[in-house]
């Protein structure tokens, strides 16, 4: 019998934002309002920012780890969304205070229960994360959820940031050739890409709630609104 993989996509799928933007809104909350920005959308777009530079930075062989990245854009964030003097709004202090509240993310609910399933249909639960293991693992030992170590693989490593291609295929090539290997995402650009490489692809709508599946080339093979829904479905889709 081959044997079963899903790899998870982390933060974003496995784990909200809630937790960032609650910092933001604790740290600089009252002084975003004033400036009709609300911490969500501040926080939104400083997450997005770094996002694509990390990415720019990976595609021109330049890799940094995704946390330097994000210290980085917090005032060029801050002036993009209205502040003129951004570094007159808010101290260094606050923004590692910020910065410190996306180390302290929670885990989604339903993500103890979809481990829970797959590991019961056989299924070994996989992550594949931009951040660092350590960090990335801290979400779940928070939450009394068992992910070994052992089974994160981190784009530090390889220094490929998803969605390039290579960034996927070391997760791929830890798994023999008939083995069963789905990768499972909240965001249809990393699944998707996933998919391109030889991944089952699943996606959950619980992060974007719009798929948008017209801008991506990619077939999945289970769509589902919750991570439950989504595991039985990777179960059934796998028998």
């Amino acid at each position: 019998m081959p044997d079963k993989h899903v790899v998870f996509d982390v933060v974003g799928t496995c784990v909200s934002f809630d937790a960032f933007y609650n910092t933001i809104d604790r740290v600089i909350g009252s002084r975003l309002l004033a400036k009709n920005i609300t911490a969500r959308s501040f926080g939104f777009t400083w997450m997005t920012a770094a996002e694509l530079e990390f990415t720019f930075l990976s595609i021109s062989e330049r890799y940094r780890p995704y946390k330097d990245v994000i210290k980085a854009l917090f005032y060029r964030s801050l002036y993009m969304c209205g502040i003129e003097s951004p570094r007159t709004f808010a101290t260094d202090a606050e923004r590692d205070q910020c910065v410190q509240g996306y180390s302290e993310l929670e885990l989604r609910p339903g993500t103890a229960d979809c481990f829970e399933i797959l590991r019961n249909a056989g299924f070994t639960v996989w992550c594949l994360t931009t951040g660092d293991a350590k960090r990335v693992r801290g979400y779940f030992e928070r939450a009394g959820v068992d992910m070994p170590l052992e089974n994160f693989i981190t784009c530090d490593t390889a220094g490929v940031a998803k969605p390039a291609l290579a960034a996927y295929k070391p997760a791929l090539a830890r798994f023999a050739e008939d083995d069963v290997k789905w990768f499972a995402a909240a965001h249809m650009w990393d699944v998707s890409a996933a998919v391109k490489v030889g991944f089952r692809g699943a996606y959950c709508t619980v992060y974007e709630k719009e798929s948008c599946a017209e801008l991506f080339d990619a077939e999945m093979d289970v769509l589902a609104d919750t991570l439950p829904d989504m595991a039985k479905s990777i179960v059934a889709a796998s028998t």
